[in-house]
């Protein structure tokens, strides 16, 4: 009789190994019996407070010994004799604490994100493979290939990485892969170009509306278009200050013949509904004031780069030392090099050029084999490639990606709506001709002075940033980097015609004169992604500009002196709403207050007392928000709609302009859809009624504060299939349109703050932490810091310090 609850035993001891170790369907990927394992399991993630991180790592790949040491913040100071054991260690670091992420951005960079997500991802990558992602990063590969000490520095790093992923066992896998049950592959030089040309996505995508600006033209006029989404804003205050002399260009562009015809005049309307959008405020601040205005005599940069915000973080902070450089700052896991900070000399900043470098053509195909199109009066032959997207879970999806003399076939009829149905749409988009961008960013780390600052970033081509550079000597400086096409006047602005050489670009604006300043009279240079130059800048260029928050920037700086550290902190986080201070009396203007219900007096009460602070408490922003959006889709909503697909709406900048300056000139007001004349009195105050009903709802909700109504968050990077590794309800003020530039999930993703006196004077913060590890207390340790306004000192430690206090732990990298 005892053998039969044996056997018993035994069967369900069998029965939960084979479940165990087998994924529960799409929900919960991981075998559960790995994942719950003591000795295997997610429990080997857990870092006690006490972890240790003392190592002695022997690698022989290494020319010599090195050391690490980590402060309190798990910050790494790296002290190493030679670049290429730097980089390898660097890599080492990056791999060691943030794998994963690495991991996962570029391989949804490849078009590889099914492997890991599953079909709900194949559209996405047949996206990236369509724009020719892997295709742009293997020609800035080859490039690299070319020059031996770049390839060695690059080659170091990968090395690192690999070292490090070598040293995996199941145990100590990132919990990641042990819930996605996947492991890490070999990195690889061409898995850091796929990185950078990620970011060069992120930072152009939100640039071009190519396709959205086609089909406006089938409802507006030239004018109309004009008006509505104009490239030189009334309120413009540029990068480069206003009254800058230009050379006079020398242009080498031809413009065709029939361009009136075929490409200003087109009424088609265009839908690509597959496409992948990123945010149009992927932009940033920068700013560097002279000695002449700030209370130590020493110039001070800050920087701020708003991006999506993520755990971990997109940035890792460490210090980069050998006997002939000395860097500190934000580096990017995957990539080598500092990309955002300051050495012993000279200190940078970045922010988004907003610039268009993508454009669309059209394409005939001969036939569907998409082996022949036609161009220059002859069918030309299509490089073909056959893109096999594995899927996780499912059969492997083909897709044949055309290659064309403009680039790649982005949209087809196997692929997308395109135009009318029936064309097919190739993308040029710079990114994919770029040489080593990530070179200018190993010569910034080594720079001295404005001249070697110039050099390094005169060869960076893409994505187009504003560098700005504040030195020791006194110097301030910005300089808008980047290959721009010269284009004709409108030319990319819309989809144009591919059949022939006409309409390709036809040369580059000269290096040397990109928009840039050096020591002006006035004490401070800024950026905030606004244009540029005015409108006397010779050259189009075309591109999504953000103008509020510049103009807020040099509200306050141009009205200070005597500036501190501590102003320049209380100014990266400043809530005021300059565009609503200017949006509101035009409000107020254009409310019949008789007309309103009870409900919208009430708030209309409210905002009328309001200071224009988007502070996380502020009830007043929320209402702004509320009527703002309430009348913009009055105003838009019926004309815009006629396009049948969707379109971006006019800048909140046009509209005030426009209100401001006659409100007869929009057109749009009345609304089509009612028998009643309406005029701008009439919707302002409809759009107040409609705003209130809403706002009701939000105030019963107790969501009427701001930072409550628009919930901040910062999410791991597989969003919300991980709600527990995510901080939520952040208790944060901002906006798109502030300096303190937070959304919901957007923001300022690395604040620095750097003071050239005789011993720098640094401070910086971003939202996470040094570690990967949600098992980990340096997660997320500095998200509160962050979310207070407040910084960490950044300590540039120096050789000799190595008995300092600050050091907590140690890392001892020895040739084996």
């Amino acid at each position: 009789m005892r053998l039969l609850p044996f056997c018993f035993s035994l069967l369900i001891t069998v029965v939960l190994i084979f479940i165990l170790n087998r994924p529960i369907g799409t929900k919960v990927p991981m075998p559960l019996g790995g994942f719950l394992s003591p000795q295997t399991g997610f429990w080997q993630n857990a870092e006690d407070t006490a972890f240790n991180y003392n190592l002695d790592i022997q690698q022989a790949d290494l020319k010599g010994n090195a050391k690490v040491y980590f402060d309190e913040r798990l910050v790494p100071h790296v002290f190493a004799e030679n670049d290429e054991d730097l980089y390898f260690i660097q890599g080492y670091l990056h791999a060691k604490f943030r794998l994963f992420q690495m991991d996962l951005q570029t391989k949804a960079a490849e078009g590889r994100a099914s492997e890991i997500a599953g079909p709900v991802a194949v559209n996405y990558d047949k996206e990236q493979r369509r724009l020719g992602m892997k295709f742009a990063a293997e020609n800035t590969l080859r490039v690299v290939e070319q020059d031996a000490p770049t390839l060695a520095r690059y080659t170091a790093y990968t090395k690192g990485i690999n070292a490090y992923i070598n040293t995996l066992t199941e145990g100590s896998l990132p919990l990641e892969y042990k819930i996605l049950n996947f492991k890490p592959e070999q990195w690889s030089n061409l898995r850091t170009m796929l990185l950078l040309k990620m970011m060069a996505k992120m930072l152009s995508s939100g640039t071009e509306h190519d396709l959205e600006n086609t089909s406006l033209r089938s409802i507006l006029t030239s004018e109309q278009f004009n008006l509505l989404y104009p490239q030189v804003p009334d309120s413009l205050l540029p990068i480069v200050p206003k009254g800058t002399v230009f050379p006079k260009p020398m242009h080498d562009y031809k413009l065709p013949a029939n361009v009136d015809s075929a490409y200003f005049l087109s009424q088609k309307a265009v839908a690509a509904r597959s496409r992948y959008p990123e945010d149009k405020d992927n932009g940033s601040n920068n700013w560097v004031v002279a000695g002449s205005k700030t209370a130590s005599g020493a110039p001070i940069l800050c920087n701020d780069p708003h991006l999506e915000l993520s755990l971990p973080s997109i940035w890792y902070e460490m210090q980069l030392t050998t006997p002939t450089s000395n860097v500190y700052g934000a580096t990017l896991p995957g990539s080598p090099f500092v990309i955002i900070g300051f050495n012993d000399s000279i200190a940078w900043g970045v922010t988004n050029s907003q610039r268009d470098v993508k454009d669309y053509y059209t394409i005939r195909f001969k036939d569907s084999s998409k082996k022949e199109y036609w161009f220059d009066n002859a069918w030309k032959p299509a490089q073909q490639r056959i893109e096999e997207i594995k899927v996780k879970g499912a059969l492997p999806v083909f897709d044949t990606v055309a290659y064309t003399i403009f680039g790649p076939v982005i949209y087809d009829g196997a692929y997308a709506d395109t135009v009318a149905h029936q064309d097919a749409l190739a993308v040029k988009w710079m990114a994919h001709h770029t040489g080593d961008d990530g070179s200018a960013f190993y010569k910034l780390n080594r720079a001295g002075n404005y001249n070697d600052y110039v050099s390094a970033i005169k060869d960076f081509e893409c994505p187009g940033q504003n560098f700005v550079f504040a030195s020791k000597s006194g110097d301030i400086a910005i300089w808008q980097q980047g290959k721009f096409p010269d284009r004709w006047q409108g030319q990319g602005q819309y989809i144009m015609p591919g059949q022939d050489s006409s309409y390709l670009w036809q040369g580059y604006i000269p290096q040397a004169e990109n928009p840039h300043a050096l020591n002006p009279e006035r004490g401070f240079l800024e950026s905030a992604n606004q244009r540029p130059a005015d409108g006397t800048y010779p050259y189009f260029i075309p591109g999504t500009y953000i103008t509020p928050r510049a103009n807020a920037i040099e509200h306050f700086l141009s009205k200070m002196n005597g500036i501190s550290v501590q102003n320049m902190m209380e100014l990266q986080n400043n809530n005021y709403n300059i565009l609503a201070s200017q949006m509101l009396p035009i409000f107020l203007y254009n409310t019949d207050e008789a007309a309103l219900t009870p409900e919208a007096r009430t708030y209309l009460n409210t905002i009328k007392q309001w200071d224009f602070d988007a502070g996380p408490r502020s009830v007043g922003q929320t209402i702004y928000q509320f009527w703002l959006d309430s009348l913009q889709r009055n105003i838009w909503s019926d004309e815009l709609s006629k396009t049948g697909v969707k379109v971006p709406v006019p800048e909140e900048q046009t509209l005030m302009e426009l209100l401001k300056i006659d409100s007869t000139a929009l057109g749009f007001v009345d609304n089509k859809n009612t028998p009643q004349v309406e005029t701008l009195r009439d919707v302002v105050t409809a759009a107040l009624d409609g705003a209130a009903a809403k706002l009701a709802q939000s105030e019963k909700e107790g969501r009427l504060e701001w930072a409550k109504f628009k919930e901040p968050a910062i999410y791991h990077l597989l969003k919300n299939n991980l709600p527990s590794f995510a901080r939520t309800h952040l208790p944060v003020g901002g906006a798109g349109t502030v300096i303190n530039a937070i959304k919901k999930s957007h923001g300022p993703s690395w604040r620095m703050i750097v003071q050239m006196s005789a011993t720098t004077e640094a401070y910086g913060v971003y939202p996470g932490g040094q570690s990967g590890n949600p098992g980990s207390r340096f997660y997320d340790n500095a998200v509160d810091s962050w979310v207070q306004g407040k910084y960490y000192q950044l300590w540039m430690m120096q050789k000799g310090q190595e008995g300092d206090a600050r050091i907590k732990w140690t890392m001892n990298f020895i040739k084996s």
